[in-house]
């Protein structure tokens, strides 16, 4: 029986759908709902030419206002590898992946053209920051959906932001640049399950927000998260007690009790940003 875009609806929602029934799973559609974060990868280099097409069609996304505040740097040297991989020591695919790329959210160009032109940048610092850092966003993601047509597999690392000073003086970031997410990018060489996403009917809204079914929606995700996508081990037994059943929610209110990343508002305010 043909594959649908339904049956990959359902795959990636843990929910019978008859949304895409009739359509074939093939296309961009189909790469997106068979997108997995890759961990695992061959030795295969990627050639630098198909780098800098994705380059290109990442670079293709839409940007606020047309200012184009995104950098990204290629770790080549293998040496800057090796510490980048020693900072964060819990993630080993960042050294294994054949190519590690740093996408940053870029406010420097545009306030250096304002200067070249004579005039002064004066946009509100809080929604400079946050225009950099959509652009960084899409720009990642722009990326990873054209890698992934290519037959690659990518990983973003947010960890990035635990070590910013050190990750920004590796390479080498001006004032009014930031990190905003490592990519580990390569051939993939393992199979991943697809993790289960938060139901539609929750996280889309027609004509004002609602979320009066929060409760019973959440239980019911971690039910149907939990047979595909179980959690191996619980975070902080000895703070939080342990449960028999522990699901997507117990795990993110867990995570989310502590504070992270401080240091990384600590840069941003000291690089431009006076938020």
């Amino acid at each position: 029986m043909t594959e649908t875009i339904s049956d990959l609806i359902g795959n990636r929602f843990a929910q019978k759908t008859d949304t895409g029934k009739d359509r074939p799973a093939e296309g961009t559609h189909a790469q997106q709902l068979r997108h997995r974060s890759r961990r695992r990868y061959k030795d295969t280099p990627v050639p630098q030419e198909v780098l800098d097409i994705l380059y290109a069609c990442a670079l293709s996304a839409p940007a606020k206002s047309d200012l184009q505040q995104v950098s990204i740097i290629q770790f080549d040297d293998a040496d800057l590898r090796e510490k980048v991989t020693d900072l964060i020591p819990s993630m080993p695919w960042i050294k294994q992946a054949p190519v590690f790329l740093l996408f940053c959210g870029d406010g420097r160009r545009v306030r250096r053209v304002c200067e070249m032109r004579g005039t002064d940048f004066a946009h509100e610092p809080l929604d400079a920051f946050m225009n950099a850092a959509a652009d960084a966003a899409i720009v990642m993601m722009n990326f990873i959906v054209a890698a992934e047509a290519e037959g690659l597999g990518c990983c973003p690392i947010s960890a990035v932001r635990e070590v910013t000073d050190e990750i920004a003086e590796l390479a080498g970031l001006p004032e009014g640049v930031f990190p905003f997410a490592g990519l580990c990018v390569g051939h993939p060489a393992d199979d991943p399950a697809i993790s289960v996403r938060l139901p539609i009917s929750l996280t889309v809204h027609r004509n004002k927000y609602d979320d009066s079914r929060l409760a019973t929606e959440i239980d019911s995700y971690d039910t149907r998260r939990a047979q595909t996508n179980p959690y191996s081990k619980q975070r902080e037994p000895d703070r939080f007690g342990s449960k028999q059943n522990y699901g997507w929610s117990d795990d993110k209110a867990r995570q989310t009790a502590n504070r992270e990343r401080a240091d990384f508002s600590t840069y941003i305010r000291r690089n431009g940003f006076d938020i």
